[in-house]
């Protein structure tokens, strides 16, 4: 009777009456029935009705708890369509002023500049075989250009 009257409450702080009424109906119908066999001395039957009485208490709070669970699941995949539709309108509009600031301006060429090796350093020089190099170490001697050349072959 104390297991069945504990797991009676448990489900009353699980919200089953709000989430799972008929299971919480049932463990309390039958929670009614063991107490009145109880007081009829028929403690067999008690027995088993409270038994009952847990296991659907058991039961409804089992359910209350996955419909609390379902719920929030549900409020926050609302709180993230939410968000992820401002996202989507906020970008839309930045996007908008972007094109309108930019379409009294002449287009520009893209360059892509060459990054940097990570160890590069302003203030100090690469150790000689490290990083790039801008000057040859052996420097070949360029030949004369000839201004005559009109096909570009000598």
């Amino acid at each position: 009777m104390n297991q069945a009257q504990v797991q009676l409450q448990a489900a009353r702080d699980a919200d089953a009456a709000d989430y799972a009424p008929v299971d919480l109906g049932f463990a309390q119908n039958k929670f009614q029935q063991a107490q009145n066999a109880m007081a009829s001395r028929k403690y067999d039957d008690a027995a088993t009705l409270a038994d009952e009485a847990r296991a659907d208490a058991e039961l409804a709070r089992a359910k209350a708890r996955l419909a609390a669970a379902r719920a929030q699941i549900q409020s926050k995949t609302t709180a993230n369509r939410q968000l992820r539709e401002q996202i989507e309108q906020s970008l839309s509009d930045q996007q908008q002023q972007d094109q309108s600031q930019n379409a009294g301006l002449p287009a520009q060429q893209q360059t892509q500049d060459m990054p940097a090796p990570p160890s590069s350093s302003l203030t100090e020089p690469m150790p000689e075989g490290q990083g790039f190099q801008t000057l040859p170490q052996n420097p070949q001697p360029v030949p004369p250009v000839n201004r005559d050349d009109q096909g570009g072959h000598l």
